[in-house]
């Protein structure tokens, strides 16, 4: 079995490098570039997943991926109401903002996320385990969500930048 994660196109300009959790945002359709994820369309699937936030599923429809599965697991973390829509500039002038909290990914993810690391762990990991067996997989979800699986899967972290995607061949978790 193969797993693919592939981050969503780019939203538009002002909503990036922002903390955009459950905001449902749309890509920006000037911004999708086809050559960065042709290779995938090229490729077979048994079954693609999709998070239900529209800018992965308008992803997998402008690569003309269908059918898919929304899986709502998929869904990037929920960040706490005053923190979701800022940037981290803005996060960091925060009277409550301690810059220690960096040193410590559970402690940061706790700070300004509404849903707590074990909870957000817990559905990432539940959503791996329930995929099928011996298949060709291709997941569209959030950089957050695949860095978390990449963390799960025992691989080393790495930027994902709109439309990157990894595949990885053998995986246990």
């Amino acid at each position: 079995m193969a797993l693919t994660l592939l981050r969503h196109a780019a939203v538009h300009p002002k909503y990036q490098k922002r903390y955009n959790g459950w905001t449902d945002l749309s890509i920006e359709p000037s911004l999708f570039d086809a050559k960065m994820v042709a290779p995938l369309c090229k490729q077979h699937f048994d079954h693609i997943y999709s998070s239900d936030l529209m800018r992965c599923q308008e992803t997998l429809s402008f690569m003309e991926m269908t059918p898919y599965t929304t899986d709502e697991r998929l869904r990037e973390v929920r960040f706490k109401a005053h923190i979701e829509g800022l940037s981290y500039q803005e996060v960091s002038r925060r009277s409550d903002f301690d810059a220690s909290l960096l040193e410590d990914h559970i402690a940061w993810h706790n700070y300004i996320c509404a849903e707590r690391y074990e909870a957000f762990s817990r559905r990432i990991d539940a959503f791996l385990t329930d995929l099928p067996k011996d298949k060709e997989i291709l997941v569209c979800t959030h950089g957050g969500v695949m860095q978390h699986m990449l963390a799960l899967l025992h691989l080393p972290l790495q930027q994902i930048d709109y439309l990157n995607w990894i595949r990885i061949e053998h995986y246990e978790l």
